[in-house]
Order: C-alpha cells, then structure tokens, then sequence
C-alpha cells in the first residue's frame, strides 16, 4: 500500500484492522470465482467502513463471517478461479481499503473511476461493506461519473451496516448469491432534492437518495439517530421512533405543506394537507429504519397527515408491519416528481443523512434521475 494509505490505516484500531482483513480475506477468495463479468478480466476494491454495525456488534459479525465462510466452501467446490485482480488503487491483495472519515468513500471512488478511464479492457465491481451512508457516498459519486464508464462497472454494496435498507440483500448470504450465481446487471434510479435556494452538501455534492428520500418526523428520527449513536450505539432507530410519536410537535411545529405530484409530466395529485412526513422512494416496496416497510406496495409515495399523540402512538406500530398504508391518515401514490411548498423549517433525510430546511428553501423539489447506478440483479 502506499504512504497515505499506511498513515489511514494507522488511525484504525489494530483489532479493527484485523477483523476487517479477515473479512477482506474471504471475500477476496469469492470474488476470484465470481461469474460477474463473464469474459472480461475483473477487478474489484472493497470499501469498508471498520465503525459499521456488522463489524462492531458481536453477534452480527458472527453471522457475518459464517456467512462468507458458507459461501466460500460452496464456491471452492464448485467454480474454477477467474482473471480477476483488486484494483491497483488499492495496492494490496485484498483490494481492501477502509475508510477513516466522512467523505473518504467519495474519495476512493473517484480514484478508482481515474483508474478505469485508463483501463479501457476491465470490468470494475465496487463493493461497500458499510451501512447507507457508505454505500450513499459511493452511489452520489458514480451517480457523477462519465457516461462512457456507465457499461464497465457495477456496484453490490453488502449488508454491514445497522440498518442496510439500501443494501442489494438484507442478509449477507443472499448478497453474496449475488457474486457466486450467473447475474445481470439493472440500472436503478436515484432521487434528487432541490431547493430554492439551491442548497447543496458542504462540498457542493447535491442531495440524493438512492432508496428512500423523505421529509419530517422520520428525517428528525433519522437525525436523532445519527446525533446520538455514541450514546446508544447499535440499532436505535425504533427507540427514536417512540420518542418521536411523543415529543417531536414539540420540537418541529407541523403546518400545511401544499403538494403537487407529476408522473411523466402528467399531474397525478395536488394537495395542501398539515403533513407529519413525506417520503418518496426510487420504486414501490421500500424500507428504512432497518427493514420498516415505509413502502410496503408498489406505490412510491406515501404522505401522513397531522394526528394526535394517541394516533401517533398506534400508527408507529402498523408501520412496522406496513399496516400503516390503510390508516385514514395515509396518502399513497405513484409519482415521479413533487414539488413541495411549506412555511416552516422541517428536517429532511436522504438515505440515512439528514439535514435542516429552512423556510427559505421552499419551495423544494424530490424527483427520480434517469437510471444510471449499474446494480447487480439475480437472473
């Protein structure tokens, strides 16, 4: 590896090192009889986020590696090893590189996309094994990358995070099916919001999600969450959920918010509705909050009405099983673009990010992008 890597890997525990190097070990043995890109020579870096659930908490690590070690023993006797190589970015066997701080996903990425417009021959495969915010800082940089790449790569971002909602598999095995199975590959669509005041990320990045994209009590759990995972490390999403029903009008003052929803151009609803949240997925059937079906049908849109403590409070638990969508409270429906307008500040989160609107962002505008993240599908 070379220097500035070295001194990247000195800030990480050596403990931490070492489990995500065994990690990297199995996977590496994987990949090299991956069926990926079949007659192409294929190179892969494994982005890990050491801070990650699934390898800080013992049991999901424990599952974790059992998981690659199933996967390794049926690939050993069954699939013969393939031109396969990690990146040179990389500049070690494992093609591992860990990250050490926000934003060192969307760095690694951008040099490895440098690396394939030099390599015009090679099939690329980026791997995260990370949570959403991970796999969300890759995704909004390939989200950028030239056009002409679009063909040579695609991206499997495994489930090592505390909630891995965006993930291609929930668990670990059925991900890596994904690499030891004949796939092909989908081009899936991201959601961008805008502001009025054309707000961006800190570095200018804009803001998108690539599963879910909402506004209101479930961004402000998002961001409790976020906030408070020092203090309550592990998956403490439902815990700022039941928090949430009882005290967020408290913090977050709930008023109108008018709504006009396009499909191809096409109005489809226009509403003006007090609004506790509003979330927009890349397709129907979507989860957040560690596998909360937000989106449990085929519907993409799903608005909650303003309601009581006491509705809150029944209303959180039919969400956990999708139930939610049949409440008088629910509007559901398809859509490919709302433009939505509000008066007062709320919070707004985009696959696990969160940030503040302020009332001189609205109006704000969350539509689907063309499809253009290479993703790989089972056949």
């Amino acid at each position: 590896m070379n220097g500035n890597q070295q001194q990247e890997h000195a800030k990480i525990p050596k403990k931490t090192i070492a489990k995500i190097h065994s990690f990297a070990l199995d996977l590496a043995e994987i990949i090299s009889r991956s069926e990926v890109a079949p007659g192409k020579p294929l190179r892969w870096t494994i982005i890990a986020n050491p801070s990650a659930g699934g390898f800080t908490i013992k049991r999901r690590w424990k599952q974790h590696k059992e998981a690659l070690r199933n996967t390794l023993e049926k690939v050993q006797n069954k699939t013969q090893r393939i031109d396969a190589v990690p990146s040179l970015y990389s500049q070690e066997r494992l093609g591992l590189i860990p990250t050490i701080a926000p934003g060192h996903a969307r760095t690694i990425t951008k040099e490895i996309l440098k690396e394939m417009a030099e390599d015009n021959g090679s099939f690329f495969l980026f791997i995260t094994a990370g949570g959403d915010g991970t796999s969300l800082e890759v995704l909004q940089t390939l989200y950028s990358a030239p056009p002409a790449l679009l063909s040579r790569y695609a991206i499997l971002r495994l489930p090592m995070g505390t909630g891995n909602d965006g993930a291609e598999a929930f668990n670990m095995e059925d991900a890596l099916e994904l690499l030891v199975n004949p796939t092909h590959i989908v081009h899936k669509s991201g959601l961008k919001l805008s502001t009025v005041t054309k707000k961006t990320w800190p570095g200018g990045e804009p803001f998108m999600a690539f599963n879910i994209l909402s506004l209101g009590l479930d961004a402000f759990v998002t961001h409790m969450t976020n906030k408070m995972k020092g203090i309550f490390p592990g998956d403490s999403y439902k815990l700022w959920v039941d928090i949430a029903a009882l005290f967020y009008d408290r913090i977050y003052k709930t008023d109108f918010m008018e709504v006009r929803a396009y499909k191809e151009n096409r109005k489809v609803m226009d509403f003006r509705e007090k609004l506790l949240l509003c979330a927009m997925g890349e397709s129907g059937n979507r989860y957040y909050g560690s596998h909360k079906p937000v989106l449990p049908d085929n519907r993409n849109v799903c608005a909650m009405k303003q309601m009581s403590i006491f509705r809150k409070i029944i209303l959180k638990e039919l969400m956990l099983s999708g139930a939610h969508i049949n409440a008088p409270e629910a509007i559901l429906f398809n859509a490919s673009r709302l433009e939505i307008s509000g008066l007062l500040p709320v919070m707004a989160q985009m696959d696990g990010e969160a940030i503040r609107l302020e009332t001189e962002d609205f109006p704000v505008t969350i539509e689907l992008t063309d499809p253009v993240i290479p993703v790989l599908k089972q056949n």
